[in-house]
């Protein structure tokens, strides 16, 4: 008796035991009803508690079972005829079960496109063609002369043999199906074929000079094509970074590899999609959130034949299989994006560096800010460092200097000497960026006469103030709710939006500049589709314009005429409990900072703050992100923060406030008498967001010096944490290398 181990998509760190009836087994929902050997890593349909036909991957086969065979139920249907994972994609996702403590089965199944998780066929969408009978061949076309267009149909047919049903060719949907039931045109599918992208791949050459930095990363990239390795390539903003992704997948894609290019946000990248498919001739995927289903399924099961030359996407184009994968490269690889926050929390720039192992290829992290992790191992000999500290052409460094807010008048968050540091750079038709990571109008609504603040009930967090919508949005949970006419604590209307955000920003720069251009760039702006390549097309034409907006114009944006880049408010990231909080301040400053002075134009970055004397701005202004890096990293050795040490978050929710604390009380209970002395165990605690969509937030963290140690203590751990009764009261997750504390 043959017995297969089931992984199905549960929050069960266990697997399920089924027969096979019949190891020769029959294809499910196939016209032709062939036999395939059953496999590891094939979809099976199984009866599953009320479920006849929940779908579940095969994981292992055997003879053994811990249940008695006689009770096991039978595999009902087998859904595949090959494996649908490559060795490769396997491999990783089995490491990063192991790794991130994540049950196997929640992994497999993030990792497959939804319409295979619901268990269509693993195949591309055959095409629909009107296809010309021999009836319709042969007869005579005068007997449709009282019928002119299914007559020009017919004929057309007879030149074309066949036309492509998606698109109507000129004539009604009606025309064809009169035809059809005159037996004269048919409706074929047929898989469309392929041309081999290698047979005509090519390369556009560049009209950019490259400096002598570039060749060099270059060089030594190229050098190291066929084997595993580690590369940072480490620009400035501006130091023409891009250019030598670019070389180095010319020289991949030449050998007939294929790339995966994974950046942070596809919406913010359109300059640099455009520049990939102006270089190669080669068939190149975008992977992101506006793809259908069978859009998202088409891209995966190209890329698995090798279809497709490239792809780029966000993080979770990471599981994407590829026929012969030769290079990774992870765009802005500092950035918080990679981290996914909710459900499975892994990397996708660690779990990148595992398959790009896995597939002895090498890999570049690129960015101008480089994280502490990455720069930690470049100092350990465990990546190669390739410096880029030239701005690509003729483009200059953006001066810098300190706005000291202090006594000054403000209007809507801009003092007087930046706005007439504005109103210079316009006049010389030159372009203005601000940046402000605060949406929406005011970060608050409050009664001016007894106080009270507009809150989240949901989440204790006051409501923001959006205006243009006249609505309360929160922006922990999303509940939006209208603005109320009165204070429901003492009935006065006089309520009043504090502090302030872009929209109130935008709306101040269009009464100090009527007749200038002004374009709000964040979230609630660029939410439909199409909206930022619009916002960006108006930036490309050049001539006086304001562009304000979050960090999502920090990202990877080239805009040659903005001269002045001015940072409205920093100060909230100064104070922070969070340790990586002046790591990603440093790291937004200097990528906004880099918009500016980016052409042949002299550009001018202004900081407005309270507090001026405050050594990270000192040392960020005068030497740099690589001086504040080797700082920071000095600072987190001597506490012992990561990268010098390895933390775990285990977070814990209930809807009353008691469970979870108490949860993690056992769990810290647990540890101080199972583990090692050197596991550092802080909390139990409230979380820094106590609570979130009505539920109250607690958390315990966990910190080694050994990651291995760490490891070993987790696998002790979650085995006893599913023995007791407790964790099936509250929500409660493992954050293996957590982002947020």
């Amino acid at each position: 008796m043959l017995i297969a181990h089931i992984a199905l998509p549960m929050p069960l760190y266990r697997l399920f035991d089924y027969r096979v009836d019949d190891p020769q087994s029959t294809l499910a929902d196939s016209h032709n009803q062939h036999t395939y050997p059953i496999q590891v890593g094939m979809r099976v349909k199984v009866p599953f508690g009320k479920r006849q036909h929940a779908i579940g991957i095969i994981v292992g086969l055997d003879q053994q079972s811990d249940i008695v065979i006689d009770k096991l139920k039978p595999i009902t249907a087998i859904l595949d005829d090959t494996p649908l994972f490559t060795k490769t994609i396997w491999q990783l996702l089995h490491w990063a079960a192991d790794y991130y403590h994540y049950p196997l089965g929640e992994i497999l199944f993030h990792a497959m496109p939804i319409l295979l998780r619901q268990g269509k066929p693993a195949e591309l969408a055959s095409q629909q063609q009107w296809q010309i009978t021999e009836l319709g061949q042969t007869s005579d076309l005068k007997s449709l002369a009282r019928s002119p267009k299914q007559q020009q149909l017919l004929t057309l047919l007879r030149e074309q043999k066949t036309l492509d049903a998606e698109t109507d060719h000129g004539f009604h949907s009606a025309i064809y199906r009169q035809l059809q039931k005159k037996a004269f045109i048919e409706l074929v599918s047929h898989q469309k074929s392929v041309l081999d992208w290698r047979q005509t791949f090519s390369i556009n050459p560049s009209h950019l000079q490259l400096n002598q930095e570039q060749q060099t990363a270059i060089s030594i990239i190229h050098q190291q094509n066929r084997q595993f390795g580690i590369f940072l390539l480490d620009g400035v903003t501006g130091s023409g970074k891009t250019e030598v992704y670019l070389n180095a997948l010319a020289d991949i894609l030449s050998q007939g590899k294929q790339a995966l290019v994974l950046v942070p946000e596809i919406s913010l990248t359109p300059q640099t999609i455009a520049r990939f498919k102006q270089r190669f001739n080669a068939p190149i995927d975008i992977l992101h959130s506006g793809l259908t289903d069978k859009e998202r399924l088409a891209v995966w099961l190209r890329s698995k034949r090798g279809d497709n030359a490239i792809i780029i996407g966000t993080r979770s184009a990471l599981f994407t299989p590829f026929h012969h994968l030769g290079m990774i490269i992870i765009d802005e690889e500092h950035d918080s994006s990679y981290k996914q926050q909710e459900g499975w929390r892994y990397h996708a720039r660690d779990l990148a560096i595992i398959r790009a192992k896995i597939d002895h290829i090498p890999i570049i992290l690129g960015s101008a800010t480089p994280s502490l992790e990455t720069l930690n191992n470049v100092q350990n000999g465990k990546y190669q460092h390739l410096i880029l500290t030239e701005r690509a052409g003729n483009a200059t460094f953006a001066s810098q200097s300190i706005l000291d807010l202090r006594g000054l008048v403000l209007a809507a968050g801009l003092s007087v000497p930046l706005i007439d540091k504005i109103k210079e750079h316009l006049s010389h038709n030159n372009q203005v960026m601000l940046f402000l990571n605060r949406r929406g109008f005011a970060p608050l609504l409050m009664c001016h006469d007894c106080g009270w603040i507009a809150e989240c009930p949901r989440c204790d967090r006051p409501y923001t103030y959006h205006q243009k919508q006249n609505k309360l949005n929160c922006h922990y949970c999303d509940t939006p709710r209208n603005v109320p006419m009165q204070c429901p604590k003492c009935g006065s209307t006089h309520l009043v939006p504090v502090g302030f955000g872009t929209e109130q920003i935008e709306k101040q720069l269009v009464m100090l500049f009527p007749d200038v251009p002004i374009s709000r760039i964040d979230r609630d702006t660029v939410s439909k589709k199409g909206a930022l390549d619009r916002y960006l097309t108006t930036v490309k034409q050049g001539g006086a314009q304001i562009l304000v907006g979050t960090q999502i114009l920090a990202k990877g944006h080239h805009f040659p005429d903005v001269t002045l880049v001015g940072i409205v408010d920093v100060d909230g990231a100064l104070f922070s409990s969070d340790f990586r909080a002046t790591e990603r301040f440093a790291q937004i400053y200097t990528q906004v900072s880099g918009r500016a002075g980016r052409a042949n134009k002299a550009g001018e970055v202004v900081l407005q703050t309270y507090h001026p004397e405050h050594p990270l701005l000192t040392v960020l202004l005068k030497q740099g992100y690589q001086a504040f890096a080797q700082e920071t990293l000095q600072e987190r050795q001597q506490t012992a923060l990561p990268p010098f040490s390895h933390q775990v978050l285990i977070r814990a929710a209930d809807r009353n406030n008691q469970q979870a604390p108490q949860f993690l009380q056992k769990i810290y209970d647990f540890l101080k008498m199972h583990a090692d002395s050197a596991l550092w165990l802080l909390g139990p605690m409230p979380a820094n967001q106590p609570k979130k969509a009505g539920y109250h937030r607690w958390q315990l963290l966990l910190q080694h010096t050994s990651r291995q140690s760490l490891q070993q203590i987790l696998t002790t751990l979650l085995p006893a944490i599913h023995q007791w009764q407790e964790h099936k009261s509250v929500k409660w997750s493992i954050d293996v290398d957590p982002m947020e504390n």
